[in-house]
């Protein structure tokens, strides 16, 4: 096994406790005012939040150019922490969206055209079920207490800021009330325009932070769960195909709904991937000699190493390639889904719907 994983799995070796409430559903144990959560006994996370790139129009040389750069920020991931990349498919919170992004009346004779342009951008926005995609990055890391986590993340996260700006993207942390308003969208859905949560309030009134976004009650089933009455369900990726087309991912989140994919990432420091590969390698290059040598025995000394066995060979030198000569990382990583329905009718409908997606791929998703 390797240490990394062991490791991971013993820091978040915790006692579980039955949920008596709501409340105790939602996994943090504390805020801070600079947007960092504590989960668990001495975990923290702190929630980045960056914008898309014309990746799908861009020429090939382009893209090509991008893929590296963005392998480049995959490398640079730390081994001691955890990432999380999620792609949120949420409702339009009209309100914000009237506040930040249409044109206000200036009471001149050019009215008429604003009113006219606000309401193109009004139809555009609320004609595909009003919703919108947010892409966030989540790091997570163990550490003894909040002022190592605040050194740490700084100073992550004015690296993870630079490699997105090379890419062209935009790249911001979230402030505390942000972090809380997609909790909030996401357990009550219809109540967007509601979210209204001031920190030092609370503190003064004594109250929980998670009394402003826990839905009004979680029931949970076999193959579903439900939230006030609202329904859903989490798939994560069973089986990969041997080679996945990047649009993928876009396809996947193409569904009109309210949900969330997310891909959490575990790097494997190199020294630790180069003896897992090498052990590996070692062990078909066993197989092999003793798979000649029982050909041998029977006489037969022309016959040529089985097709598998070849393939394995192949693919465990271009892997130890990859880590030694071009300076590669090894990552686990793990892909879930998340997705609400206003009935079981329509989760049912929407979980066939990314199951065959997925299918079309060659991927396998599991319930």
């Amino acid at each position: 096994m390797i240490k990394t994983l062991t490791n991971l799995r013993k820091q978040e070796k915790e006692k579980f406790v039955v949920p008596k409430g709501v409340q105790d559903v939602i996994p943090i144990t504390a805020i801070y005012d600079d947007g960092i959560f504590q989960i668990g006994k001495d975990k923290f996370s702190k929630t980045y939040k960056f914008s898309d790139i014309n990746y799908a129009v861009a020429s090939r040389e382009d893209k090509e150019a991008m893929f590296l750069e963005y392998s480049e920020l995959l490398n640079s991931l730390d081994s001691g922490a955890t990432t999380k990349i999620t792609i949120n498919n949420r409702r339009l919170n009209r309100l914000d969206f009237e506040n930040n992004i249409l044109i206000p009346m200036k009471g001149d004779s050019l009215d008429e055209y604003r009113e006219e342009y606000n309401k193109i951008l009004l139809e555009k926005a609320t004609g595909a079920n009003a919703i919108v995609q947010d892409k966030y990055m989540t790091i997570s890391v163990n550490k003894k207490n909040i002022e190592d986590a605040r050194n740490y993340f700084a100073r992550v996260g004015a690296d993870l800021i630079a490699h997105f700006g090379r890419l062209g993207s935009q790249c911001v942390e979230l402030e505390t009330d942000e972090r809380l308003r997609i909790f909030h969208d996401f357990y009550r859905v219809g109540e967007e325009s509601s979210f209204h949560f001031d920190i030092k309030e609370t503190r003064k009134k004594g109250h929980s932070f998670k009394d402003y976004i826990c839905p009004d009650s979680m029931e949970f089933e076999k193959d579903y769960f439900k939230m006030g009455d609202r329904y859903g369900r989490v798939l994560f990726l069973r089986e990969y195909a041997s080679y996945i087309k990047d649009s993928m991912v876009a396809e996947l989140t193409d569904l009109n709904r309210n949900l969330m994919m997310s891909i959490d990432v575990v790097p494997v420091p190199t020294d630790e991937a180069v003896r897992e590969a090498e052990n590996r390698l070692l062990g078909v290059e066993t197989n092999i000699t003793n798979w000649q040598r029982r050909q041998n025995s029977n006489n037969n000394f022309s016959a040529t190493v089985p097709y598998d066995m070849e393939q394995q060979k192949k693919e465990m030198k271009e892997f130890l390639d990859d880590l030694t000569t071009r300076d590669q990382r090894m990552m686990f990583a793990v892909i879930t889904f998340v997705h609400t329905a206003d009935s079981k009718e329509q989760l049912d409908n929407d979980t066939e719907a990314l199951l065959t997606t997925a299918r079309k791929h060659l991927c396998q998703f599991g319930v």
